[in-house]
């Protein structure tokens, strides 16, 4: 398949879509990597992350902060905003967002190396961050610190 028919195979870049009702309706699509022998690593941030607690149906939210190293894919970016919009009705912990968000992208890129941090701000008291690595990244490969802050309440 050229790129130019996985480009026009693409369903939600250059066209009106709607926001998925859930992660499992969401559809993540993958585009070519354009230097797939060459290791650089793509950051994406999500500061404004929602979801619902599964038990009392209150609204979480975070700051997602995914890294990853591509081999031969990159996730197309309008398709992961809506996939990580999808989880603003879903209910489920922290931990279980997290890591469902890396393992997708695991699944839908086979990526050299992922990690994502979710700097969840806290409810009932208590902030939780989440944090998930697929193994050690390539040597010799700048990787940022995330720097997010903790959680520190008022000065």
């Amino acid at each position: 398949m050229t790129d130019e028919t996985i480009y026009r195979s693409l369903t939600q870049l250059g066209g009106d879509t709607r926001l998925p009702a859930s992660p499992e309706e969401a559809v993540l699509e993958k585009v070519p990597n354009p230097h797939p022998g060459t290791d650089y690593l793509v950051r994406f941030t999500a500061p404004e992350f929602t979801s619902l607690c599964p038990v009392t149906g209150q609204p979480d939210f975070a700051f997602l902060m995914i890294d990853y190293v591509p081999a031969d894919w990159l996730v197309e970016s309008k398709s992961l905003k809506l996939y990580l919009g999808s989880f603003r009705n879903h209910g489920a912990f922290h931990e279980g967002c997290t890591v469902a968000i890396a393992k997708k992208l695991e699944e839908l890129l086979d990526p050299k190396w992922l990690r994502i941090g979710g700097y969840w701000y806290p409810r009932g008291g208590m902030p939780i961050d989440v944090f998930y690595q697929s193994g050690e990244p390539p040597k010799g490969l700048w990787i940022p610190p995330q720097d997010v802050p903790i959680y520190r309440g008022r000065p």
